[in-house]
């Protein structure tokens, strides 16, 4: 049944506080899938499954699949398509509030590692990312939806206005890059922004192995929460935990110049840095 006459049926209507809208293009699905190379091996998990275009998608190319959906409107959809299939399980919450160890233990038992591909909602886009990252169970690959400004901040180099605790986070998890741009006509109702599907790939290993990566990343924000001064007076002055001579000191034994300022920093840097004020704490 064609989307426009599945809202009819359903009487649905799109939430704009919920950044709703219908990808009339079934092709950018397709594109998803085919970026995220599933295998009949693979537990998939959807946030956002909406009238599930994408999860009929997945649920044909993965082993498993965990579709959320927050909106209760779109139940009964879902429901009377997946609701029988073996390979579907859905799951009516907010991503957010709850542990996705929990979630897959219960709907996906065994699963060791997951593929996330879904349509972000775009209002929480950068939360549902770092719930993913910062959750305690591994993924291989990701391949999201998201608003251009999103994607450009997700792959920027340092140095540009885009660069910022994003990017890096991005960087420190795997490697990113944009497969296709959505334009903002493929959408009803259309919105303000054109998308970007982004696909971000596993690290084999832990970038950084001996260094703490949520102080690694406390001392990220506290870098671009002040992004015009130098990091001298950002990390001095931004109470993030460190002691003033501590971070003063870990400038030299790290290699950083304390008048440079955040973005202009690479990963590599950040970890020195991080690594260097921890052992003096």
């Amino acid at each position: 049944m064609a989307l426009r006459d599945l809202c009819e049926r359903y009487n649905i209507r799109f939430k704009k506080a919920l950044g709703q809208n219908l990808l009339l293009d079934d092709n950018i699905n397709r594109i998803m899938v085919e970026a995220a190379a599933l295998t009949a091996e693979d537990d998939v998990v959807e946030v956002g499954a909406g009238l599930g275009a994408l999860t009929g998608r997945l649920c044909a190319a993965a082993g498993r699949v965990l579709a959320v959906e927050i909106d209760p409107a779109f139940m009964p959809c879902l429901e009377d398509q997946f609701g029988a299939m073996d390979n579907v399980r859905l799951f009516r919450g907010d991503i957010l509030n709850h542990e996705l160890r929990k979630l897959l233990d219960e709907h996906l038992p065994g699963c060791t590692v997951y593929k996330l591909v879904s349509n972000l909602p775009y209002y929480i886009t950068t939360p549902i990312l770092f719930h993913f990252w910062e959750a305690a169970v591994p993924y291989s690959r990701m391949v999201v939806m998201v608003q251009e400004e999103v994607a450009m901040r997700m792959t920027a180099g340092p140095g540009g206005p885009d660069y910022g605790v994003l990017t890096l986070a991005a960087q420190y998890h795997g490697s990113v890059d944009v497969v296709h741009r959505v334009p903002r006509t493929c959408f009803r109702p259309q919105p303000r922004v054109d998308s970007c599907i982004v696909r971000l790939r596993a690290r084999p290993s832990v970038l950084y192995p001996d260094v703490d990566p949520a102080f690694l990343f406390r001392v990220i924000r506290a870098a671009f929460s002040q992004r015009r001064k130098t990091l001298r007076n950002a990390l001095t002055r931004s109470g993030f935990g460190a002691p003033k001579e501590a971070v003063l000191d870990a400038f030299d034994a790290a290699g950083v110049d304390p008048g440079c300022r955040a973005q202009t920093l690479v990963l590599d840097d950040f970890a020195r840095l991080a690594q260097a004020i921890k052992t003096r704490c």
